[in-house]
C-alpha cells in the first residue's frame, strides 16, 4: 500500500503457543499459561521442535498422552498467618503493639508461571485502644506569636482528649523557621541575635529544633513548650519541609515506636521546596538522612529542601501521617500542593491564634484512621499487581480504586483480593520480594515471588546425548538443545559450515519475521514442513506456505464440497462460484408460480432470490406481509387467540391456528422492522372500543410470526360525582376568595384615606397675629413721675 508491504497475522486455535517457535520446554512455559510441551521422543516422525510446544487440546490430538505433557502451574503458601486481633485487651490485661495484629496474613509465597494469576485475600482489621504517637511541628516565625500562647498549654488538653481514643498516647514538640543564609534571613549580627524589629525580643533564627521526644507527659510538654520563643526571617515562605524530612528519618531522636504515627505540622506560611537553595547558593540535593545533633539541624546551609516527591517516599516508608494544620489563606495551597501527592494526609484549618488546634487534630485523626489504602513496594520487571476491595456494606472497588476502603470504624474488619501475575521471567532466576501494607500502619504482608521458568523434565537431561547427532546436544523433554556450534532438530548441523543468521534468512518469505511461515522448523536452511494427523491434510511449498485445509468453509464443508483446496484457494466445480463454491449458478430454485424469476421482483444469487422490493420476502420474492389490509385481514384471529374474544371466537382453534403468536409486556418489546424480515405494526380497536397492538411477519421459512402485547389500552370510566362535587367547591371557594380580595381591598383603600387625612391635619398652619384693623376700647397712661411707691 503505497509503497509498503503489510504483514497481516491471525493467531486462531491456540496457534500462539506454536507461533512462538519455542525450542525448549522452559522457552514453551513462557509464552502462555495455555501451553504446554508434549514430552514423547516418538511423537511424530519428523516433527520440529516447535510443534511439542501448543495447547493441551492439540497436543493430545497429535497423540501425546496427558503423562507426557509437561504443563506447570503456579502454587502459593501461607508461611505466617496469624488471625487478626479481636479486642487489644487479653483477660483484662492490655497487649503491646507487637501481640496486636491488623493485618493477615502476614506472609506467605507465590510460584508464580507466565501469564497465570495468583490470588489470595487480605484481611484488615481496625484494633481497639491501638497506640498513638504524635510530633507537633510548629512553625515559630514571627507571624505566629500569638499562636504559640496558645500551644503551651496543648499537652495536657490533648492528652485529655486523646485518652477518649487511647490509653498509650505519646506527644512530642518541634519547632522550624528557615535555612539560616541569606536571602531568608538577615546575616547581620544584630539580627542573628534578634531578627525581630523594634522592643521585641527574639531568639536567634534556626531551621529545625527538635524540644522534646515524643513522651506521655503532657506536663512537661507544657514547661518546654512554654519556654520557646518567637524568631523571625525575610521571606514569606518556611523551610518546613527542612523539619518534616527530620522528623520521618530521625526515628531514634524523635523516639518514634513502631504504632500509629501522626505528624501535626502547624504554619501560617507557604514553604520552600527542592531548587529554592539556589537562592542561597546550596545546589546538593537533600540527601533523606538525619542530621541533628543536640537536637539541632545542622545542614539546613548544605543542603537543599527536599522535594515532595522525596517527602512522599519518607513518610510512607516510616508510616507517618501527616496533618498540615494552617490558616484559611493556604488553604488552597496545602490540598492541591500536598494532600493529593502525599497518600493518608488531611488538610485542616487553623484559625488565626491556633485555638482550635485540639479539635483540628482530633477531626483529622478520625479522618485518616477511617480510611484503609493499601500500598505496595516496588514491583519486579515484567510483574503485575491488581487489587479488590471489598468493603462495609458489600462496597466493592476495582481498579485504583480497589486499594480503598473508607468509613472503617474500630473493629470493622474489610478484605482485599490481591492478584499477582508475572508476565515474563525475570533474567536472573532468583526469587524476589514485595511488600504490600496499609498506608500509616507498621504492619506489612510479605509475598516471596519464586517464577517457574524451567520444566521438571529438563533437570533429568542427558548431556551430550546420541540422540542429538553423536552427543551434539543435551536430549531433555523428548527433544534436542543443541550446543554451542550446532544448529538443527537433531544438532546435525555446524554454525561453522552455514551462518545461523543466513539459515533462518533462508526459511523466511520475502524477507518476513516468521520462520518457514510458522508451519514447519528451518533445518540447516530448508524448511521442514510439519505433518498433520490426517495424512489427506498437509502442508506444502519452498516456505511451507500453503496447504490444503485452511481455505473457505460453507456448511462445516471445505470449499462447500463442490471444489478442492489448493494454497488455502478454493478451485471450484461446474456450476459453482464463490470464496468457498457454495454460490450455484443454477437458477430454477429462484423461479417464482408465475414462471418469473424472483417473481419479478428481486435477483438470484447463488440459488436464492434477494428480493429488491422491500416489501416483498419468501424464496420466490411472492410474500407481502406489508401490504395494505394485512391489519385487517388477521385482526379476528389476532383477537381471539390473544384475548378470547371477537367474531372468531368459537372458531377461533379452527380457523386461527395459521399463524405463532407471541405476546410481549409492552410496545416497546415489539420487534422493529428489518431488511431481512419486513414486518407489519397495527393497531385495531374491538368492541370495547379498546386497542390492542401486534406486528405480522413472514420469516425466511415462511413462517408467520405475530408478536402482540398482551394488555389492551381502554379508556376510563369517569366518575361524575367527584368532578360534580368538585365543580361546586371550586365555585363556592373562587366566590370566597373574591370576597375575602374585594374586603382586603376596601380596608386598604380607607386605611390610605385615613392617613392622608392625618397627614394633612398636621400639615395645617392658623394664623396667630392680632387683626390690624380692630382698635381697643381701653387707653393705658403711665405718670412719668411715678415711682412706683
Amino acid at each position: 500500500y503505497k509503497g509498503k508491504r503489510i504483514i497481516c497475522e491471525v493467531i486462531i486455535n491456540g496457534t500462539e503457543c506454536i507461533k512462538a517457535n519455542a525450542k525448549s520446554c522452559g522457552e514453551c512455559i513462557q509464552v502462555s499459561e495455555k501451553c504446554g510441551w508434549c514430552t514423547d521422543h516418538f511423537l511424530k516422525q519428523g516433527e520440529p521442535k516447535s510443534a511439542r510446544c501448543d495447547d493441551l487440546e492439540s497436543l493430545k490430538k497429535k497423540g501425546c498422552s496427558v503423562a507426557k505433557i509437561e504443563n506447570p502451574r503456579g502454587s502459593q503458601t501461607v508461611d505466617k498467618d496469624v488471625p487478626v486481633t479481636n479486642r487489644s485487651k487479653a483477660g483484662g490485661k492490655k497487649l503491646t503493639p507487637e501481640q496486636i495484629t491488623q493485618i493477615q496474613p502476614q506472609k506467605l509465597t507465590l510460584n508464580l508461571r507466565s501469564g497465570e494469576a495468583q490470588s489470595f485475600n487480605l484481611k484488615f482489621k481496625r484494633a481497639e485502644d491501638y497506640p498513638i504517637d504524635l510530633y507537633y511541628l510548629m512553625d515559630l516565625s514571627y507571624s505566629m506569636k500569638d499562636d504559640l500562647e496558645n500551644v503551651k498549654n496543648l499537652g495536657t488538653s490533648l492528652m485529655y482528649e486523646m485518652s477518649k481514643i487511647t490509653s498509650d498516647f505519646r506527644i512530642g514538640f518541634g519547632s522550624f523557621v528557615e535555612k539560616t543564609v541569606m536571602p531568608y534571613i538577615s546575616t547581620t549580627p544584630a539580627k542573628l541575635l534578634n531578627p525581630c524589629t523594634g522592643d521585641q525580643n527574639c531568639t536567634s533564627p534556626f531551621s529545625y529544633k527538635n524540644v522534646l521526644k515524643l513522651t506521655n507527659d503532657g506536663q512537661q510538654f507544657n514547661t518546654l513548650v512554654g519556654q520557646q520563643q518567637i524568631s523571625g526571617n525575610l521571606d514569606s515562605p518556611e523551610g518546613g519541609f527542612d523539619a518534616i524530612m527530620q522528623v520521618a528519618v530521625c526515628g531514634e531522636q524523635i523516639g518514634w515506636r513502631n504504632v500509629t504515627r501522626l505528624l501535626v505540622f502547624s504554619t501560617d506560611a507557604g514553604f520552600h521546596f527542592a531548587g529554592d537553595g539556589k537562592l542561597g547558593g546550596i545546589v546538593l540535593p537533600n540527601d533523606g538522612k538525619c542530621h541533628l545533633e543536640n537536637n539541632m539541624y545542622t545542614m539546613s546551609h548544605y543542603y537543599d529542601y527536599p522535594s515532595i516527591a522525596h517527602l512522599v517516599q519518607k513518610l510512607s516508608d516510616n508510616n507517618i501521617q501527616t496533618i498540615f494544620a494552617v490558616t484559611e489563606e493556604f488553604q488552597p495551597v496545602y490540598k492541591v500542593a500536598l494532600k493529593n501527592l502525599i497518600p493518608k494526609s488531611a488538610v485542616g484549618t487553623l484559625s488565626a491564634n491556633s485555638s482550635n488546634v485540639i479539635n483540628l487534630i482530633i477531626d483529622a485523626y478520625n479522618s485518616l484512621s477511617s480510611e484503609v489504602i493499601l500500598e505496595n513496594s516496588k514491583l519486579p520487571d515484567g510483574v503485575t499487581i491488581a487489587y479488590q476491595s471489598h468493603c462495609k456494606n458489600g462496597v466493592v472497588g476495582e481498579g485504583e480504586n480497589g486499594r480503598k476502603c473508607s468509613n472503617i470504624s474500630i473493629g470493622d474488619e474489610v478484605s482485599f483480593n490481591i492478584s499477582v501475575t508475572a508476565h515474563k521471567c525475570p533474567k536472573q532466576n532468583k526469587p524476589e520480594t514485595i511488600k504490600i501494607k496499609p498506608l500509616g500502619f507498621t504492619e506489612e504482608v510479605e509475598i516471596v515471588l519464586k517464577f517457574i521458568c524451567e520444566c521438571e523434565c529438563q533437570k533429568t537431561g542427558e548431556a551430550n546425548s546420541k540422540m542429538c547427532h553423536n552427543g551434539n546436544g543435551t536430549f531433555e523433554c523428548g527433544a534436542c538443545r543443541c550446543n554451542d556450534g550446532r544448529v538443527g532438530r537433531l544438532c546435525e548441523c555446524s554454525s561453522d559450515e552455514v551462518n545461523s543468521d543466513d539459515l533462518d534468512a533462508n526459511c523466511r518469505r520475502d524477507n518476513g519475521t516468521d520462520i518457514c511461515s510458522n508451519n514447519g522448523d528451518c533445518v540447516c536452511g530448508t524448511c521442514e514442513c510439519k505433518k498433520r494427523d490426517n495424512p489427506e491434510e498437509r502442508y506444502s511449498g519452498e516456505y511451507c506456505e500453503c496447504d490444503n485445509f485452511n481455505c473457505d468453509r460453507s456448511n462445516n464443508k471445505l470449499c462447500g464440497g463442490h471444489g478442492r483446496c489448493e494454497c488455502r484457494v478454493c478451485i471450484c466445480d461446474t456450476n459453482y462460484t464463490g470464496s468457498a463454491c457454495d454460490c450455484s449458478l443454477d437458477t430454477t430454485t429462484c423461479l417464482a408460480s408465475n414462471k418469473q424469476i424472483c417473481n419479478g421482483r428481486g435477483n438470484c444469487e447463488c440459488g436464492t432470490c434477494k428480493c429488491t422490493d422491500p416489501k416483498f420476502q419468501g424464496p420466490t420474492c411472492e410474500i407481502c406481509p406489508t401490504c395494505p389490509g394485512v391489519c385487517a385481514e388477521h385482526k379476528d384471529c389476532v383477537q381471539c387467540r390473544a384475548f378470547g374474544t371477537g367474531e372468531k371466537k368459537e372458531t377461533c382453534e379452527r380457523d386461527c391456528g395459521y399463524f405463532k403468536l407471541i405476546k410481549v409486556k409492552d410496545r416497546d418489546k415489539l420487534p422493529q422492522p428489518v431488511q431481512a424480515f419486513p414486518l407489519m405494526h397495527c393497531k385495531e380497536r374491538d368492541n370495547n372500543d379498546c386497542w390492542f397492538y401486534y406486528t405480522y411477519m413472514v420469516d425466511n421459512n415462511t413462517e408467520k410470526i405475530v408478536h402482540v402485547v398482551e394488555k389492551r389500552e381502554c379508556p376510563d370510566i369517569a366518575d361524575v360525582l367527584p368532578i360534580v362535587a368538585g365543580v361546586v367547591a371550586g365555585i363556592v371557594l373562587i366566590g370566597l376568595a373574591l370576597l375575602l380580595i374585594w374586603k382586603l381591598l376596601m380596608i386598604i383603600h380607607d386605611r390610605r384615606e385615613f392617613a392622608k387625612f392625618e397627614k394633612e391635619k398636621m400639615n395645617a398652619r392658623w394664623d396667630t397675629g392680632e387683626n390690624p384693623i380692630y382698635k381697643s376700647a381701653v387707653t393705658t397712661v403711665v405718670n412719668p413721675k411715678y415711682e412706683g411707691k
